[in-house]
């Protein structure tokens, strides 16, 4: 088969597409997710522990390469007005299938009992901002971006109740899990803050930049720039003082002290946390430039079509685990909800209902597998029909 020189931007999505399904599958499926963090030190071990924070580079990786993404796109002749005009209503429609489609796939009823604001939230109000800060020329926007992910952590001590009635707007803003009244009975719960998801967007349209230089100069900065930015996050970990709510501390053992120097904060993502996870991210980019792989390769066809693969996923996984009810308990009345993970409230739970690791694992595998078929059908359907309502998808 054909190899194709494939733009690494694709290629690196997919592989998070398929990481972060492992996060997703142990949500609906193991059995210790109905009970307890898996970074808690407590209680978990050290294969639960990074099945769990492998998965912490999904959502950054997401948010950053599309703002990268968007700048590519100005490259292929968008003009900024168009641009803009596609990252507002694309935007928008992230915030539709957030509330409609994709809450109904978590809750497999309507109207849904909770509808999480997780990354397609982030993502969609990140892009409404970004088509008005693509606006500002690159130099000042990648000075304020990078301000803003460092410095956000100095907001952490102010509590939304300083704010009064403006409250609702901090949770939504900096401080996570609140939960707010909508409509015919449904709950809506702030996961992730918009703060510094917006900076981290405009940062990756900076750095899209990066695309525009000749070949050997771009690996060189990527090399560069993903070393850079992982030593800081060890160099500042192991200062301890500053860019995470939560400091590291030594264990009981050498492994679980590991453990705790890893442990940075998602909600909302510290300076630690990103400078975690887009380091070895763009490292990865690095070692992707010159890559070459068949126009078959599933991660490449996964990360052609991320939004397609990212709600059908959600559908397989509480199908599955509609299937796997059936079987084991004879009833699927408590799968019409959030898995207990999400929704620790859930009710209706069997109390051995759960799975080992590896069950999980084996079901992940299978999951993706599934999956791999209708993506590339869509792939091949968005090259035959070059529509301008398939590019929202």
């Amino acid at each position: 088969m054909q190899k194709l020189r494939i733009q690494p931007l694709d290629l690196l999505r997919g592989i998070v597409m398929v990481i972060m399904a492992l996060d997703h599958t142990r949500d609906f499926f193991h059995s210790g997710a109905q009970s307890f963090n898996p970074e808690d030190l407590t209680r978990t071990d050290p294969l639960l522990f990074f099945t769990r924070w492998i998965t912490h580079f999904c959502a950054p990786v997401f948010v950053f390469l599309a703002g990268a993404g968007a700048y590519l796109s100005s490259r292929r002749g968008r003009t900024l007005a168009s641009l803009s005009r596609f990252l507002w209503t694309r935007g928008l429609w992230l915030l539709f299938v957030e509330f409609f489609v994709l809450s109904l796939a978590l809750n497999f009823t309507w109207p849904p009992r909770l509808v999480p604001l997780q990354v397609i939230w982030a993502l969609g109000w990140s892009m409404i901002a970004l088509s008005a800060l693509l606006y500002v020329p690159w130099r000042p926007l990648l000075a304020g971006s990078l301000a803003v992910i460092v410095l956000h952590n100095t907001l952490d001590g102010i509590p939304a109740e300083a704010f009064g009635s403006l409250a609702w707007l901090w949770h939504i803003l900096h401080a996570p899990f609140a939960t707010f009244p909508l409509p015919a009975g449904v709950t809506a719960m702030a996961i992730y803050p918009l703060i510094p998801w917006t900076a981290v967007m405009s940062a990756g349209y900076c750095f899209g930049r990066i695309y525009d230089l000749e070949p050997e100069r771009r690996r060189r900065m990527l090399w560069l720039l993903g070393a850079s930015l992982t030593f800081a996050f060890v160099a500042l970990r192991f200062i301890n003082v500053y860019g995470d709510p939560s400091p590291w501390s030594a264990q009981t053992s050498p492994s679980f002290t590991l453990l705790s120097f890893l442990r940075a904060t998602k909600y909302p993502p510290s300076l630690l946390y990103l400078l975690m996870t887009l380091g070895p991210a763009i490292l990865t980019l690095a070692a992707l430039d010159r890559t070459e792989v068949s126009d078959a390769n599933p991660f490449l066809a996964f990360g052609r079509v991320p939004l397609f693969y990212y709600l059908l996923h959600f559908y397989l996984l509480h199908a599955l685990m509609a299937v796997f009810a059936w079987f084991q308990y004879g009833r699927v009345d408590f799968v019409f909800q959030l898995p207990k993970a999400v929704n620790p409230a859930a009710v209706g739970y069997p109390p051995d209902y759960g799975y080992s690791l590896g069950v999980t694992y084996l079901i992940w595998m299978g999951a993706v597998a599934l999956l791999y078929l209708p993506c590339r059908w869509f792939v091949d359907v968005k090259r035959r029909h070059r529509s301008a309502w398939l590019s929202y998808l």
